[in-house]
């Protein structure tokens, strides 16, 4: 039987929102909604962005940045460990056909 979400008070820049998240997901959101509400402050309190919309957007903005250069990142990691893996495994199966060939 699946558990009721529980109703979770955040607050951001001076603002309280109700979310609704499962139970067991509670510390993730409020370790998200305290990073977002410092990165929110960080853009206000710069003073070269007015109105919390626009700061919701530009922090919003740099974090989807962010997110797609770890992303990038990511892919480029797993295609060289993936090209290592595939060097290891033809160095592996040569020294086993060499074996194999002196066996004969």
């Amino acid at each position: 039987m699946r558990e009721d979400p529980a109703r979770v008070s955040v607050r951001i820049l001076d603002r309280d929102y109700m979310v609704a998240c499962p139970q067991d997901e509670r510390p993730a959101l409020l370790d998200a909604a305290e990073f977002l509400n410092a990165r929110m402050r960080e853009v206000r309190d710069s003073g070269k962005v007015v109105g919390l919309d626009r700061v919701a957007v530009m922090v919003a903005l740099n974090m989807a940045n962010e997110l797609l250069q770890l992303r990038a990142r990511g892919n480029r990691v797993s295609v060289e460990a993936s090209d290592k893996v595939r060097a290891l495994r033809e160095r592996v199966e040569g020294a086993l056909g060499q074996n194999q060939s002196l066996e004969l």
